[in-house]
């Protein structure tokens, strides 16, 4: 992968490559998306032009290939009859963010091309979008048929250029729920189809489960023999333009018969916030055998029904803004930055610190001021306002992240160790336990930072500079493994120094540049944005983020970006109360 960096980093100035020099993943079984439903997707192209030279009916090919409706039938207008009845669409769907083609030999009535792909991921099944790198050349070849050009021999699969896999697929996120019960869990799919089958499309994906590499990590209301009981309508049974505008909609379950009434409120939260991320309208209407899923909600849900699972939901606001100064953990306030009243705020030798999501314990990476060979790093936890006891040693120690129930905070010792320090809540006592990290180590030499998203369920780390995400996975016997690690950032073009989640599935990372020092990657891998530099003075050196806000200090001082501000209008902002303080901002989690 580094060998490309240089020219992944000039385009990172408008967008973010997704190219790399990896190996494209072998072991999917990916498929066209539009077989989920038989929904039309986007406008079917005009037949072939008349007279196409056989390179410029190749593009056309490709363009309409984007297009999967009725078994991508538009572009199988440029096939013979032969090679339409033999071509096995469904085999995979690479996405490329470069298609050159090559001319080959070629007469008066046959020729040959190479397409040559950059290719960037595939579509597996369920819109499942792996990420990957690679180049891969397939051969095409062509025969006149009635005086007009038509391609004879392709390769099985669909080829989609990446602004045309945009413009046609649109992302999409299932809501499955985290081991505790207490959250729902981001699943990026990628879909197309028509805007009232959309219902259909993720109600059914919701029943047929989560992406392999997050099945272990989460747990699905609509599972054991859950299905949908006749069509999927709108609040008042009209069957047509289900999910389009006002009207809300109906579903009728099948086997709920035994199902409590909190799993119950599980499944419709998992139910209204994956049709309301997709802006599909309530009020939510959810039968069990056709009588209502809650007797008090014979009307509908809402996603205030359902708001303390509110996926985007953050505690940022109710905890507030903290930063590291001068090695002291510190409050801050409009007027400026007061220390916290325990122990971490009357210290000075802190390295980096993380305070839980309800803001009530805090954990820290000291220096011990010891010299070599003794540990110069010490993991302290301790409460908000209180003291704080040493839990774990090493010569370094990554930045602490709590876990979803604020009783655990975890940590990489020395690069390799992942450790998770868990707190009894009803005797104070922490134990320290290691964490399976067998799959990451494999990656390479060294974990520089660790973060675990809010809900608990994925962790992105940095290994050797680059940048992974894996699931966390609960055992029976209570200990935790880290499983899964896939790539996200393939076309980061420098090392990643550090990251954290800015949403459940988009994860904010500060590079090791000048041009484009934060960017933004989804948690598949599918999208790599550069964020605005305007304000920041390189280097960049921490991130903290939030759904809202991103803080990073730079240089010179902390920093915000408003997510709520206009495109044209997002630029970083210094935080009133660090002005002119070097500082690393802190958020919960």
């Amino acid at each position: 992968m580094r060998q490309c960096s240089a020219t992944v980093a000039a385009v990172l100035v408008v967008l973010l490559s997704f190219a790399g020099c990896a190996s494209l993943p072998e072991s999917s079984t990916p498929q066209a998306i539009g077989s989920i439903t038989g929904g039309a997707a986007s406008t079917t192209p005009p037949p072939p032009a008349e007279g196409r030279e056989p390179d410029l009916l190749v593009r056309d090919f490709l363009v309409a290939s984007a297009n999967s409706a009725n078994r991508h039938q538009a572009a199988r207008q440029y096939l013979t009859r032969e090679a339409s009845g033999s071509w096995d669409d469904g085999a995979k769907t690479v996405v490329a963010d470069r298609i050159d083609l090559l001319s080959g030999p070629r007469t008066s009535d046959e020729s040959e091309y190479t397409i040559r792909s950059n290719t960037v991921g595939v579509l597996a099944s369920g819109g499942d979008y792996q990420a990957g790198a690679g180049t891969v050349d397939s051969t095409i070849r062509m025969v006149k048929v009635d005086g007009e050009w038509r391609i004879d021999e392709l390769p099985p699969g669909v080829l989609i250029d990446r602004s045309q896999f945009f413009n046609a697929y649109q992302r999409q996120s299932l809501f499955f729920v985290d081991p505790l019960g207490a959250a729902l869990v981001p699943d990026v799919r990628w879909l197309t189809g028509s805007p009232d089958q959309l219902a259909n499309q993720l109600v059914q994906l919701l029943i047929d489960g989560p992406k392999q590499t997050l099945a272990p990590a989460v747990s699905n209301e609509l599972s054991n023999n859950v299905g949908v009981r006749g069509p999927i309508t709108k609040a008042d049974g009209r069957t047509t333009q289900v999910g389009v505008g006002a009207g809300g909609v109906k579903i009728d379950f099948g086997g709920l018969q035994s199902m409590d009434t909190k799993n119950r409120e599980l499944l419709a939260a998992q139910v209204v916030w994956t049709l309301a991320s997709a802006d599909i309208s309530g009020p939510y209407v959810l039968l069990a055998d056709g009588q209502p899923l809650d007797d008090d909600k014979p009307d509908g849900w809402t996603t205030a029904d359902v708001g303390s699972l509110d996926p985007l939901g953050t505690p940022e606001t109710a905890v507030g803004l903290h930063a590291l100064v001068a090695g002291q953990l510190m409050s801050v306030e409009d007027y400026g930055a007061v220390p916290v009243p325990g122990y971490f705020g009357t210290v000075n030798n802190l390295r980096s610190v993380a305070l839980s999501n309800d803001g009530t314990l805090v954990a820290g990476v000291a220096d011990t001021g010891r010299p070599v060979p003794e540990p110069s790093s010490t993991l302290m936890i301790g409460g908000y306002d209180s003291g704080a006891f040493p839990v774990a040693e090493g010569q370094s120690i990554t930045r602490p992240s709590w876990g979803a129930d604020n009783n655990a905070a975890w940590a990489v010792i020395d690069g390799t160790n992942v450790i998770r320090a868990a707190r009894d809540p009803a005797t104070g006592q922490v134990s320290v336990v290691p964490v399976d990290a067998t799959a990451v180590t494999a990656l390479g030499v060294r974990i520089t930072d660790l973060r675990l998203s809010r809900d608990g369920v994925r962790a992105a780390m940095i290994v050797d500079g680059l940048v992974y995400v894996a699931s966390v996975v609960r055992k029976e016997n209570g200990s935790y493994s880290l499983m899964s690690p896939k790539a996200v950032a393939n076309g980061l073009g420098s090392d990643a120094l550090a990251l954290d989640w800015s949403t459940g599935d988009a994860i904010v990372i500060v590079r090791i540049a000048t041009d484009v020092p934060v960017v933004q990657v989804t948690t598949d891998g599918s999208r790599l944005d550069a964020l605005p530099s305007r304000n920041l003075t390189t280097p960049v050196l921490s991130v903290d983020a939030s759904p809202t806000n991103e803080y990073v200090a730079d240089s010179r001082a902390v920093f915000q970006l408003n997510n709520g501000d206009p495109a044209g209008d997002r630029y970083w902002r210094e935080v009133a109360g660090l002005a002119g303080v070097k500082a690393i901002p802190i958020l919960p989690g």
